[in-house]
């Protein structure tokens, strides 16, 4: 069985455990997920399942998309996401449920984007020090400082850490811990924070590593 679903995050909260001590855990709507697309070596070149989640109305895809789930004879699906896997171990137009998938103390890798902060300078945006707050200067506190040399090569070099937009990207939490499974909710709990506002769309997959 592939170790993978896509979900929707809900947002945090805590549970307690046997002892009484609280764990805080990030609430996902974890799938119903549904097999679009099989990928096979001979013919793709590598080993790939595609899931689709979230069903929506058929007016809000395109015709290619709508076509491309109607081979496998699924519903309008919003969100469709590749997982590379050694063996898919399913067919196409298979529905996954997180209990099926996952269980309580299992290890998983979540990848979301996270929150977008807009256009921010150096100090948040990469935790520069700033400048000195006294001895006569008055605009510096903030600032990045030097981001050069004068002389020889006479440019900044690429890749300088400067003001620009922060947040907004593709990122990996590894190796949370599974908390807390709800089938009849579609519900998984995992220990720790997830990247991205609620409500955002995360790739849940078995943890590469342990």
């Amino acid at each position: 069985m592939m170790k993978g679903l896509i979900g929707k995050k809900i947002g945090m909260t805590q549970i307690f455990d046997e002892s009484g001590l609280a764990v805080p855990i990030t609430l996902i709507e974890a799938g119903p997920c549904y097999v679009t697309q099989v990928r096979q070596p001979a013919r793709d070149g590598y080993n790939a399942v595609q899931l689709g989640f979230e069903e929506v109305k058929p007016k809000r895809l395109t015709g290619g998309q709508l076509g491309h789930l109607k081979t496998s004879e699924l519903p309008p699906l919003r969100f469709l996401r590749e997982f590379r896997v050694k063996d898919t171990g399913v067919n196409e137009g298979d529905k996954l449920e997180v209990g099926e998938v996952f269980s309580v103390g299992e290890r998983v890798d979540i990848v979301g984007t996270s929150k977008g902060k807009g256009f921010q300078g150096a100090v948040k945006r990469h935790g520069f020090r700033g400048g000195p707050r006294t001895h006569g200067q008055s605009d510096r506190q903030r600032a990045t400082g030097s981001i050069g040399a004068t002389t020889t090569p006479g440019r900044v070099f690429k890749g300088k850490r400067m003001p620009g937009h922060m947040g907004f990207e593709r990122v990996t939490v590894q190796n949370l811990r599974v908390e807390y499974l709800d089938p009849d909710r579609n519900l998984i709990g995992v220990r720790g924070a997830v990247p991205g506002p609620k409500g955002g769309v995360v790739i849940i997959k078995e943890a590469r590593k342990r």
